[in-house]
C-alpha cells in the first residue's frame, strides 16, 4: 500500500471515521479469486476544497488628483489658505471652493457644496458634512436633516430668511463616515474666510465638527447649549454648539436638551 494512502487511512482512524485495519505492507501479488478486496474510504471526501483564487492587490491610484505623498495634507492647507485669502466676496470664495483639489476628500465627491440662505442675516448656521443627498443636488441640509433643522429653528420664530446654512467641510467624505482631523484642517481657511465675508453676528455649531474646527472644545455632549468664542480676524464671535439634526434623528431623548439650547439662542437672538 502506498505510503501516502496509509497516512491518510491512520488520519481516519484518528479523525473517529471507521477504517477497515491495514495490514503491514507485504510484496505485491496476485489477488486470487477468492481474496476479498480491500475496502477503502470515499476517496471523495480526499478531493481538496477548491478556493477561489485572491484577487491581486491593486496598486493605489496615481490620479493628478490623488493626495499624494508629494502633495499632502500641509500642502494642500497652504494651497486652501492662499485661495481663501484672494477671495474677495462671498461669490469668490465659493468660485474658489468650486474649484479646489481637495485630494483624496473631492475625489469621491460630486463637487464642493458651499452654502444656502441669507447670506446678510445675522445667524449663520454651520453644519458638518455634506450627505449624499446635499452631494446630488449641491447644497447643504437638502435632506431629512434639513426638514428637522428648518422645523427647530421655526420653532423659535426663524424662517429661512434669518439665517444662512454653510458647512464646515465642504466635501462629501468617502462613505458618509465622519471626517478625518487633517479633512478638516483642509477646509478650514475656507471656513474661516467664509465667516470673515459673511460677517454674522451669531453662530450656530451644528454637531462636534464645526465645533473642532472653530473652537478647542473637546466634545459636542460637554459643551452643548455653552456659549463659545470664535476668533475671526480681530473680532470675537459669539457661537453656540448644538446637536445635529443627524443625531436627533437616531436619539429622540436628546430633543428635550436641543430645546433648550435653542431657546439660548433665541434670547440672545432677542438680545
Amino acid at each position: 500500500m502506498d505510503a501516502a494512502l496509509r497516512s491518510l487511512i491512520d488520519w481516519y482512524d484518528r479523525a473517529g471515521v471507521d477504517v477497515p485495519a491495514l495490514a503491514p505492507v507485504k510484496p505485491a501479488r496476485k489477488k486470487s479469486s477468492n481474496m476479498r478486496p480491500n475496502v477503502r474510504p470515499n476517496m471523495q471526501s480526499q478531493t481538496p476544497r477548491k478556493t477561489a483564487p485572491k484577487a491581486p492587490i491593486k496598486p493605489q491610484s496615481s490620479a493628478p488628483n490623488a493626495l499624494a505623498p508629494e502633495a499632502g495634507t500641509a500642502d494642500l492647507i497652504a494651497a486652501a489658505t492662499q485661495a481663501a485669502r484672494k477671495a474677495q466676496d462671498l461669490e469668490a470664495l465659493q468660485k474658489a471652493v468650486q474649484n479646489f483639489d481637495a485630494g483624496r476628500l473631492s475625489d469621491k465627491a460630486r463637487g464642493a457644496v458651499f452654502a444656502r440662505g441669507n447670506s446678510g442675516a445675522k445667524l449663520m448656521v454651520i453644519g458638518e458634512v455634506p450627505s449624499g443627498e446635499d452631494d446630488i443636488k449641491g447644497a447643504p441640509f437638502m435632506g431629512r436633516e434639513g426638514e428637522l433643522l428648518s422645523k427647530m429653528l421655526g420653532a423659535i420664530g426663524l424662517s429661512e430668511d434669518d439665517y444662512y446654512l454653510t458647512l464646515a467641510v465642504n466635501w462629501r467624505t468617502a462613505q458618509n463616515l465622519p471626517p478625518k482631523p487633517d479633512e478638516i484642517d483642509i477646509c478650514r481657511p475656507f471656513l474661516r474666510r467664509h465667516i470673515e465675508l459673511a460677517a454674522p453676528k451669531h453662530i450656530l455649531m451644528l454637531g462636534s465638527t464645526p465645533m473642532h474646527a472653530l473652537t478647542d472644545a473637546a466634545s459636542i455632549m460637554k459643551h452643548h447649549g455653552e456659549w463659545l468664542t470664535v476668533k475671526i480676524g480681530e473680532q470675537d464671535m459669539p457661537a453656540l454648539p448644538i446637536y445635529h439634526p443627524s443625531l436627533l434623528l437616531k436619539q429622540a431623548e436628546l430633543k428635550k436638551d436641543a430645546w433648550r439650547d435653542l431657546l439660548t439662542l433665541r434670547a440672545a437672538l432677542n438680545a
